[in-house]
Formats: structure tokens, C-alpha cells, sequence
């Protein structure tokens, strides 16, 4: 392969690996702590079953809540709370990693592969040989 083409294709391909690269860059920097259910879509205690159970000295919240055992304390006043007061905010971060993973392993494929291809025609290991002439 003539050095001008070699040049050039290695250019190409090393452009073209950019786009992998970028993209598990930024999969991987994302913040794993934004995954978390918004403050005002938080769930209440009743939505939430599906998902968590809290206990408290062995009794479900639940049940404190309805026999009015759990109360706020705000200076010398005392508030018992129903169970429309207590919302719940979940870790949504295991779902979303387990979603990323085929994505990831994508782009790192991509990239192994760019690098080779990149490694080939730079140095040149795809060099083009003349016909043999058939006797």
C-alpha cells in the first residue's frame, strides 16, 4: 500500500475511533448517583410494597403508622404522622447498570477493534502484492 494511502486510512480509521471512544467515555463518567426517584415522585409507604418493607424495633412501619405509635417531635409540639406523610425515594442504580452492560461491552469491542484495524495500516501489514503470473 503506498505511504499516501496508509497515511491516510490510518486517519480515517483513527476519526472514526473517536466515536467509541467518546461514547464509553462518557457511559462510563455518568454519575451513579442520579438514578435516585425524584423528590416529588417520591412513593408512599403503600405504592412501595413491591419493593421495600421498613421495620422498626421488628414491626413493620405500617402497622406503627396505623396504631399512631410514630410521631415528629418539633420543639414542644408533637405531630404523629399517617402514612400519607412518609414518602420513599429508591436507588433506581442497579436497573440502569444492568441496562448499560450490552451497550458497554459494544463499545468496547468497537474500540478493540479500531485499535487493531489502526495498528494494522499503520504499520503497514496490509501491504498489496503484485499477481503471480500463472505458468
Amino acid at each position: 500500500m503506498p505511504p499516501r494511502l496508509r497515511v491516510f486510512y490510518s486517519l480515517l480509521t483513527a476519526a472514526l475511533l473517536l466515536i467509541p471512544v467518546v461514547a464509553l467515555y462518557s457511559e462510563i463518567a455518568t454519575r451513579s448517583d442520579i438514578w435516585w426517584t425524584p423528590p416529588a415522585s417520591a412513593l408512599s409507604l403503600t405504592e412501595s410494597k413491591d419493593r421495600v418493607r421498613i421495620f422498626a424495633e421488628g414491626r413493620p412501619l405500617e402497622t406503627l403508622l396505623e396504631q399512631k405509635q410514630v410521631s415528629i417531635t418539633d420543639g414542644a409540639a408533637a405531630h404523629v404522622l399517617t402514612t400519607q406523610e412518609i414518602g420513599l425515594r429508591f436507588n433506581n442504580w442497579d436497573r440502569v447498570r444492568g441496562q448499560r452492560q450490552p451497550v458497554l461491552l459494544f463499545y468496547a469491542a468497537a474500540c478493540g477493534a479500531g485499535v487493531i484495524l489502526l495498528l494494522v495500516l499503520a504499520t503497514g501489514r496490509l501491504a498489496c502484492r503484485g499477481e503471480r503470473a500463472v505458468a
